[in-house]
């Protein structure tokens, strides 16, 4: 009996061992105000942890705020971030097509100053969060979210560091850069037609000329919108999802966590 009990105990001990603790992930729509504008974002947290712990802020593709970004937003509570999906362009606005979400992003890229702002509502927001740690802020985006993340940088925001997933670079003052504080992830297509490598290669030079802490990791082979499964497959319309780019870009966005958040 006693050989049969201790064989139990080591098989719990393994089996513990083997199993982690699963997260238990809550999320909660939150209204708030840019100015006039009434906003939703989508919070997501682990429960399951106690105490402040680095925050994200997420930004979504032209689409606006739909299940995909609330999905990241998820994957990154499941990490011990607490994450808050961004609304920028008001709530219930969302694109129904192509046609439409051009119109809505339209109105950021020809007016910066908004786009900031409502970047930097966002921000707020989890930042006053009551597990965010503040000094321990990062913010990322995908496509139109993947510029805003770089113009919410550009206008001087105070936090670790922001990533780009296949974002486009350019800005309407490139002198803004001098204003950016935190480091900075760009992980763009390498065949990526929205992104062409005259832009590229301007982004670098704002950089360089700033004395930005920034990397950029091109992937081959890869398209716009690469790391959204519902881009579909057909590279060759320039927007198409990349499985080995997606793995390798989200990887690379948590190796840099490691480092900004350390």
């Amino acid at each position: 009996m006693k050989r049969v009990s201790v064989r139990l105990l080591v098989l719990a001990m393994l089996l513990a061992w083997m199993v982690p603790a699963q997260a238990a992930v809550r999320s909660a729509l939150v209204e708030y105000k840019q100015g006039d504008a009434t906003l939703e974002g989508y919070l997501a947290w682990d429960d399951a942890l106690t105490g402040k712990r680095p925050g994200v802020l997420v930004v979504h593709e032209w689409w606006g705020l739909n299940d995909y970004i609330k999905g990241r937003a998820n994957q990154l509570a499941q990490m011990g971030y607490v994450a808050f999906a961004a609304d920028i362009y008001g709530k219930g606005k969302r694109a129904k097509d192509a046609a439409e979400a051009g119109k809505l992003a339209g109105v950021y890229w020809s007016d910066r100053k908004l786009l900031r702002a409502r970047a930097n509502a966002g921000l707020d927001i989890l930042m006053k969060h009551q597990f965010t740690d503040p000094k321990r802020v990062a913010a990322i985006g995908y496509c139109f979210g993947g510029s805003t993340v770089l113009e919410l940088a550009r206008s001087g925001a105070d936090i670790a560091g922001v990533v780009s997933f296949h974002g486009g670079l350019d800005t309407p003052d490139p002198n803004d850069a001098k204003n950016i504080k935190a480091k900075v992830l760009v992980l763009t297509g390498a065949d990526d037609p929205n992104v062409p490598p005259s832009q590229v290669l301007a982004f670098a030079e704002e950089m360089r000329k700033a004395r930005v802490d920034w990397q950029l990791v091109m992937y081959g082979g890869a398209v716009h919108s690469f790391t959204n499964p519902a881009s579909g497959n057909d590279p060759s319309k320039g927007v198409a999802y990349n499985e080995k780019a997606d793995r390798r870009s989200w990887q690379a966005m948590k190796d840099f966590f490691a480092e900004i958040f350390k």
